[in-house]
């Protein structure tokens, strides 16, 4: 399989290129500094250029079977300028599925149903800059055509791969309060041989 993996000099979006690697899929990444990235071998392509181009991210769609998003908010609006960028050179290319990681802030509120965690007592962020970040690219994939699943991790420390944690669909798990980068690059790694979750946020914690 052909992947395009963005965010991939990212904690996550690294330990998501390993993975494909391992399991022998083709890999192509888009990075804005290519000394970053830690990965190399002969399955593995490198294209030096930046989200929030236009055609860079049209060159790099080109073949690709799934797009896999684990950038990082940079207190800005790189997550949702990008990914309309992202939706519009997949709809030209025929691409249908992406699995993107985002925040815990954009799941429902178990308190209150009708707004999302961020916008609830649930939230102990005193910023919502990041999650409004991911808001907005969340409305804009669910209002595309795609096959998308968001993967929402809470509190995200570096830490073994344990293979055991708790999912649930567009809520945090119950007391959900930490999930490892390690277990978060694994889970959404997996989305990509599943149509479990599909236009679907997927909350995850130990």
């Amino acid at each position: 399989m052909n992947i395009l993996v963005l965010g991939a000099t990212g904690r996550v979006g690294s330990q998501i290129v390993e993975l494909a690697l391992q399991a022998k899929h083709h890999v192509t990444v888009l990075v804005r500094s290519t000394e970053k990235i830690q990965h190399s071998g002969a399955n593995l392509t490198i294209v030096q250029g930046n989200v929030l181009n236009k055609a860079d991210i049209e060159d790099v769609m080109v073949g690709k079977d799934a797009v896999i998003s684990a950038l990082n908010s940079d207190g800005a609006a790189t997550i949702s300028e990008s990914m309309q960028l992202i939706v519009e050179a997949m709809n030209n290319e025929g691409l249908k599925r992406i699995i993107t990681v985002g925040t815990a802030g954009i799941l429902q509120s178990k308190v209150n149903p009708d707004i999302l965690r961020y916008q609830s007592s649930e939230s102990k962020r005193k910023s919502t800059l990041a999650a409004e970040d991911h808001h907005k690219a969340y409305d804009i994939l669910n209002k595309s055509e795609l096959a998308w699943t968001i993967i929402c991790p809470t509190y995200l420390p570096d830490g073994p791969r344990l293979g055991k944690y708790r999912v649930e669909r567009h809520f945090l798990p119950d007391n959900g309060s930490v999930i490892s980068v390690s277990d978060t690059a694994e889970f959404a790694f997996n989305q990509i041989t599943s149509s479990e979750y599909i236009k679907s946020r997927v909350g995850i914690a130990y």
